[in-house]
């Protein structure tokens, strides 16, 4: 095969391939499908892709090599034809609660730029368009504000920048200036004076100081002139006593109010720089507070006598606090020996706040009770010092459990300081343009420059095509509801591999080998074309595109297809038909039966009506939703649909079942603005499966989350040679000495370091990968050493404990949600959010529930062909048969199809979604034709 035309895979056996051979056209969009767990991220990312970056580290140098170490090649006969290859994975950004959608696009370090050139400052009070201050104005306010005090008059000379500065020092000496100020300390500069090269430096030429009074005001105005020649943009008047300075701008000041702005530099809108972000929170747009209706743990009790939580340690502190307590409710007039809850909202307030203006007092006082009701600032305020002031008593285990994180009340999550903000183009500062979804960006940039004049439109021009280009491609690729301000990790691994291609495509490669994972993740329908219009616009780029995909439309317009199979695991791992769309459709595989029309997901031949009750959210107006009230059909199979942005997640994930965790757990996660809620006395449970990775750490796997593992390792307990040698259960867990492999600490693998490259994970050389030293292996059951039973895939346990009901009933639960190719030792860090949340769930159903449950999923169908959903789908209809209600967030088609009720979201994303579009049957939804959802739902419909 001529390897310019061809990307020719020969003989691999990486995992579950069996000798698998492939030939892919080049500069091509191929799609590799196949059952979950046939093998098909093997091929794209076990072969081809770590072939390419093993290759790629081969052409560097052997010193740069010394330092990265090697990798191991794939067990692969031959690779031909392969470029550089990328891949663009679902992978989340690390939790960093700095990044967000505008710093990890860049396009924020352009809005940046943007604002630092052409935005105007305006004045928070008056709205004016600031004025510069004159020399006789900068000579009035002087005589005002430090006539008597000794001053000094500097310039500004260097504003955050690293470097010695030797020679900015020797020019200012040759001018005739003695001393400068560096860093807040003022120095006598000498031809030989440098600075700390690596730090971020101010610097301020010290022009002159004296005592400032009628007889000076001269000196005053002639050291303005030469100060004004040294820089046009102001000058500094600074009380040497230390007390204070002020900026004098020479071009933004209000003339009402003497308000100044710094000069817009792009650090100042900077969230990550110490002069741009907020000094409250230091960028975060957040701070760590206690939640003040936890305080109250039992409301029927007094408060002294079981209503507050005791979060006091220090008997001194607690007779004190108490005593301040009493005296404060016995001047207003609050009876604390009733139960809480009987007491007025007002005095309920207080008593948590020590805010008073709805409360008169009942009695006099006299000077030592006076003095104690004033100082009062409530059971909050107590608490809120004892947290500030954790140096001196830390806090016990129950009050730090109700520390949680607020919004910044200083910046109001802008996360940047109050200067930043005055600063406006077009009428927006740079929050309110990075809250705008990036659709309606793209349509505020339009004849931006046109607006602007002179120099401003020659600079906005380049700055506003670069920000244009970038936010298109994320436009393009169904991302346009997110928003600049969108925090980083709650972006999930669909929306962060759609941002990396978007990324690519906007760097212009060619010849390139790209590799994604499932990229229609998370995506409507209708925003899954504009996603394969992107990969067609880097596949015309002269790229080739293989992406690992079971979405039906984008594999009916791949150039090519690659269909594995024929089942999972082990039954996997071969190809079962290679070609074009068509060719693939006539083939006896999975793939092949579904593209034909000769498998199909049914149609339920009716649909539930549910138990008569409701749960009703009124009034939920949390991010885009526009007061939304909606009803959920208890006991039926509810499908949330919606474009991509709708307001999906913001109902059920950020509104409702916060609600739900809080009133029937405790929770302190708190829900975004609803109003009220009805019917929660008919559930008694309510389980959220998300797609969170099960753990932080390689050590965690399905068998211990499952707690499978538990009963695994206590069946080893009880074979002879275990009980001989006194083993323990504990002698059976990989996580504590004794029986684990100690120079792996039972991880199995050690990380290699790869600078500037990820990590590498290798077998570890003591126990190869095994995990346990020799003598826990010593130890079998029914022939098998406990590292060998890890490495059994699900579906190979189920078989080999038969004859063990718990771990049988645990492990086919596993089996029924499609995850039976999964191993049992397999790392939680290599399972994708599908895989993880099709674990949890397993885990659930392995509990026993009271037919009074409500399960909520975010799109379950993630990482799932078309047979393994038809099986997750009889998981889900057997849990509304026993009662349950099921909801689940989706955008397939033949989940929506099959689900008893259906809300739809929309019509749009972003600012223009946010309310309930249709609600009913699918029958009733594609009859109304209100959406976009219907289109869809219709043609699924008539093939029924």
């Amino acid at each position: 095969m001529d390897p310019e035309k061809y990307l020719v895979v020969e003989n691999a056996r990486v995992h579950n391939l069996k000798g698998v051979t492939v030939v892919i056209p080049r500069n091509a969009l191929t799609v590799v499908t196949g059952l979950s767990g046939s093998g098909k991220s093997s091929l794209a990312f076990d072969v081809i892709y770590a072939e390419g970056q093993r290759r790629y580290l081969e052409t560097l140098s052997s010193f740069a090599r010394q330092y990265l170490g090697t990798l191991e090649r794939p067990d692969v006969e031959y690779i031909g034809g392969l470029g550089p290859v990328i891949a663009i994975e679902q992978r989340t950004t690390g939790r960093n609660a700095r990044s967000t959608m505008g710093t990890i696009t860049e396009i924020y370090d352009f809005i940046r730029l943007l604002y630092a050139r052409v935005s105007t400052g305006y004045s928070p009070t008056t709205g004016r368009a600031l004025e510069s201050y004159s020399k006789q104005q900068i000579l009035d306010v002087s005589r005002k504000e430090f006539m008597g005090e000794k001053i000094a008059l500097l310039v500004p000379q260097v504003r955050g920048r690293k470097g010695h500065f030797g020679p900015l020092f020797s020019t200012l000496m040759k001018r005739g200036y003695i001393y400068a100020r560096a860093d807040g300390e003022v120095l006598e500069m000498t031809k030989d004076l440098r600075l700390s090269r690596y730090v971020a430096h101010d610097i301020d030429l010290l022009v002159d100081r004296f005592v400032l009074d009628e007889g000076t005001m001269g000196r005053l105005a002639k050291s303005l002139d030469a100060a004004l020649n040294r820089n046009e943009d102001g000058v500094i008047v600074s009380r040497l006593d230390g007390g204070g300075e002020r900026f004098f701008s020479l071009s933004r000041m209000d003339g009402e109010t003497g308000f100044t702005l710094p000069k817009p530099e792009t650090f100042l809108f900077s969230y990550n720089s110490p002069r741009g972000w907020c000094p409250e929170c230091c960028g975060l747009g957040a701070v760590e507070r206690i939640d003040r209706d936890a305080l109250i743990a039992n409301p029927e009790c007094a408060l002294l006598e079981g209503a507050m939580v005791d979060f006091f340690e220090e008997k001194r502190i607690k007779v004190l606090a108490l005593n301040q307590i009493r005296t404060a409710a016995k001047y207003y007039g609050i009876d604390i020996s009733k139960p809480f809850s009987q007491l007025s909202d007002a005095q309920q307030h207080y008593l948590l706040t020590g805010e008073h203006a709805a409360l008169r007092p009942v009695d006099s006082a006299d000077q030592k009770v006076q003095s104690l009701v004033s100082s009062f600032s409530g059971i909050y305020g107590w608490i809120e010092r004892l947290y500030k002031e954790d140096d001196a008593w830390k806090l016990p285990e129950n009050i730090s459990g109700l520390v949680g994180t607020c919004e910044c009340p200083s910046c109001r999550g802008a996360r940047l300081r109050s200067e930043a903000l005055c600063f406006k183009v077009r009428g927006k500062n740079v929050h309110e343009l990075s809250q705008m979804p990036l659709e309606e960006l793209a349509q505020w940039l339009d004849g931006l420059e046109l607006e602007l004049e002179g120099v401003k439109r020659v600079v906005a021009a380049e700055i506003l095509k670069e920000i244009r280009m970038r936010v298109g491609f994320m436009v393009n690729v169904g991302l346009g509801y997110l928003s600049l301000s969108r925090s980083a990790d709650s972006l999930s691994g669909g929306e962060m591999q759609r941002i990396r291609l978007a990324t690519q495509i906007g760097t212009k490669l060619v010849n390139v080998v790209y590799i994604l994972d499932e990229p229609s993740i998370g995506l409507h329908p209708r925003d899954n074309d504009k996603l394969i219009e992107s990969l067609h616009a880097l596949r015309d780029q002269g790229n080739t595109v293989i992406v690992v995909e079971h979405d039906e439309d984008m594999m009916r317009q791949a150039n090519y297809l690659v269909d594995l199979g024929p089942g999972a695991g082990r039954h996997g791992g071969k190809v079962i038909a290679a070609g074009t769309p068509e060719e693939v459709a006539r083939s006896g595989g999975f793939t092949g039966k579904y593209l034909r029309g000769e498998l199909s997901i049914a149609i339920p031949s009716h649909r539930r009506s549910g138990n008569g009750k409701c749960l009703k959210l009124i009034g939920a107006k949390g991010n885009n939703l526009k007061n939304v009230t909606v009803g959920f059909p208890l006991g039926q199979f509810i499908c949330v649909t919606g474009v991509s942005g709708s307001g999906k997640s913001t109902l059920i994930n950020d509104t409702l079942q916060p609600i739900l965790s809080k009133k029937l757990y405790r929770s302190h996660q708190s829900p975004l603005a609803y109003e009220g809620i009805e019917g929660l006395e008919h559930i008694d449970k309510v389980v959220q499966v998300d797609q969170m990775p099960l753990g932080r750490t390689p050590r965690s796997n399905p068998a211990t989350y499952t707690g499978v593992f538990t009963d695994i390792r206590q069946l080893f307990t009880q074979t002879p040679e275990a009980k001989m040698r006194g083993y323990k259960i504990g002698r059976f867990s990989f996580n504590v000495r004794g029986g684990r492999c100690e120079q792996c600490k039972g991880a199995g693998i050690e990380v290699l370091e790869m600078k500037f490259l990820p990590d590498v994970h290798v077998q570890c050389t003591q126990c190869n990968g095994m995990r346990y030293n020799r003598e826990t292996l010593a130890v079998r059951y029914k022939g098998k050493d406990i590292s060998q039973v890890l490495d059994m895939t699900v579906n190979q346990a189920v078989e080999f404990f038969e004859a063990v009901p718990n771990v049988q009933r645990k492990l086919a639960m596993l089996q029924a949600v499609g995850v039976g190719y999964v191993k049992l030792g397999q790392s939680s860090t290599t399972l994708s959010g599908g895989e993880s949340q099709r674990i949890r769930l397993a885990a659930e159903l392995a509990r026993r529930d009271s037919g009074n449950t409500l399960y909520i999923l975010d799109e379950p169908t993630t990482g799932l062909h078309f047979e393994d959903i038809r099986m997750l789908l009889n998981v889900l209809n057997a849990l509304v048969d026993r009662g349950n209600t099921v909801i689940v967030i989706e955008h397939n088609v033949d989940v929506i199809k099959s689900a008893d009720y259906i809300i739809d979201m929309g019509p749009e994303s972003g600012a223009a979604g946010g309310e309930v579009v249709v609600m009913g049957t699918p029958e009733e939804v594609a009859a109304r034709k209100r959406g976009y959802t219907w289109q869809y739902l219709a043609k699924a419909l008539k093939k029924k």
